[in-house]
């Protein structure tokens, strides 16, 4: 089975910061890491590949200091990295991201399953991997919570709903994009270590891809964020202190002069 696993390098989230300039992440100087929830997809990969057997590839798209996380996911377990760098991508919206990582995807060898993170912390969209397997012309289930089995043809797993579960079963190849309840995430091994810092790792630029100009980076993105601003402090404040019946009674009080 070929395993591909979409990984983003994203600002900690304590770190985040906004350019006024150009309206995107500022992640000069700010410490990146790896997507907390495609950290999970990356398990769910390896997990498959010692249960099943067949290989796991990882693919980023960014700048090159973006090869940190390939090697962190290399240490845990996956087998070839892939670099998808050029400054012709930056900038991309979930547009333009979905149509690179699919021209990326493309060029390989084949794959059974594409697994992503259910979404990025840096900008909460959700739309990517749907996006990309759309690209793909392949289907999808988002929310993976479980797999219960997977073969050459078929996958059978539990999708998350607001409610409880689904048990769904979809034709391979596929895409899946997991949450965090799917599993544990393993920490490198001392030989996984050993294996990222000597692994050589492909790099794939727009001319590689043979992409077209007019829909990569800012330039292929629909969307685009017009102004950036710290949204002014409105009302006056006031802290609600004593019993909880106290509290309720206080809060009864001001929202009865609010009303009146």
């Amino acid at each position: 089975m070929k395993i591909v696993v979409c990984i983003k390098q994203v600002p900690d989230a304590k770190d985040v910061r906004l350019d006024p300039k150009t309206n995107t992440l500022a992640r000069e100087g700010v410490a990146s890491i790896m997507n907390p929830y495609d950290r999970h997809a990356l398990e769910a990969g390896v997990c498959l590949k010692e249960q099943y057997g067949g290989t796991v590839t990882v693919l980023t798209m960014g700048p090159p200091q973006a090869e940190e996380v390939l090697r962190d996911a290399v240490a845990c377990g996956a087998d070839e990295a892939i670099l998808v760098s050029d400054r012709a991508f930056a900038g991309a919206d979930t547009w333009a991201t979905t149509y690179t990582l699919a021209k990326a995807i493309e060029k390989l060898d084949g794959y059974d399953l594409v697994l992503c993170g259910k979404q990025a912390i840096d900008g909460d969209t959700a739309q990517v991997g749907p996006g990309l397997a759309q690209r793909l012309n392949i289907p999808y289930i988002t929310y993976a919570r479980k797999i219960n089995e997977c073969t050459r043809e078929v996958i059978r797993l539990e999708r998350m709903t607001d409610d409880g579960y689904d048990e769904v079963e979809m034709d391979l190849p596929a895409l899946l994009t997991v949450v965090k309840e799917i599993n544990e995430p393993r920490i490198p091994s001392l030989k996984g270590k050993m294996k990222a810092k000597k692994l050589q790792i492909t790099t794939y630029t727009a001319a590689d891809l043979k992409a077209d100009p007019n829909c990569l980076g800012l330039k292929g993105s629909p969307t685009q964020v017009a102004r950036v601003f710290s949204p002014e402090m409105r009302g006056d404040r006031s802290m609600i202190t004593g019993t909880v019946a106290e509290q309720v009674e206080q809060l009864f009080e001001k929202l009865e002069d609010c009303l009146s």
